[in-house]
């Protein structure tokens, strides 16, 4: 028995796959879809995808934030495990991106629980703050510019609700952050995101190896 995470091979992970996702037709099409896109290294795993849809549903949310939408998978599989009054407030910069992520909104009927706002996701994060939604957010995923992520974190968890829960994706950095001889703008960023909320007492912490690292900061 291992003592540490296991490390997965191929073999090993196509099984996890086949006997833990239950990815509907739709989020797999926009998966291949994104796939041919020239920067889907930006799409998130699809087991991660599942796994985030099950937090929506222990947390019981009805009000989520997301900051980076790319193509719409993220925003997708967690506006699908919101309920149907339930809300996810999309902040991306692109609208080419976005005009993909729309489309499969559209095909799964979830359009209109997704407002997406397409500007800096710091103005709209300082927007929702001014107009008073402070400690109304159940669940905030992040997935944009690393440089900004102490930002949109800051921002995120005045945003969330105690007992709300905040998901931080590519915090392992494909291992780049444990390699001292990797030393630019984006490592650095991440390297001080994880020791800043390692160090952040306002949460309960996890980081979890799951897709390219995904750290839970529970407000208290």
């Amino acid at each position: 028995m291992s003592k540490k995470t296991l490390n997965l091979t191929d073999r090993l992970y196509d099984y996890l796959l086949s006997i833990s996702l239950r990815e509907p037709e739709i989020l797999s099409e926009l998966r291949q879809e994104t796939a041919q896109h020239p920067s889907s290294g930006m799409q998130i795993a699809p087991e991660q995808g599942q796994f985030m849809a099950l937090l929506i549903q222990l947390l019981g949310a009805t009000k989520a934030l997301e900051v980076g939408v790319f193509t719409g998978y993220s925003a997708l599989c967690v506006a699908m495990a919101l309920p149907p009054q339930g809300k996810l407030v999309a902040c991306d910069v692109s609208e080419q991106y976005t005009t993909i992520a729309r489309r499969y909104w559209q095909r799964a009927g979830v359009a209109d629980k997704i407002d997406l706002r397409i500007a800096p996701a710091l103005n709209t994060l300082e927007q929702l703050l001014t107009a008073g939604q402070a400690e109304t957010f159940d669940f905030a995923f992040i997935d944009a510019d690393k440089q900004n992520y102490l930002n949109y974190y800051d921002r995120a968890l005045q945003l969330i609700r105690p007992g709300g829960l905040i998901a931080i994706d590519n915090v392992l950095w494909s291992g780049q952050v444990a390699n001292p001889l990797v030393q630019d703008a984006s490592t650095q960023a991440i390297r001080k995101f994880n020791q800043t909320l390692h160090e952040d007492d306002r949460i309960t912490l996890s980081l979890l190896p799951i897709a390219d690292g995904l750290t839970l900061a529970r407000k208290k």
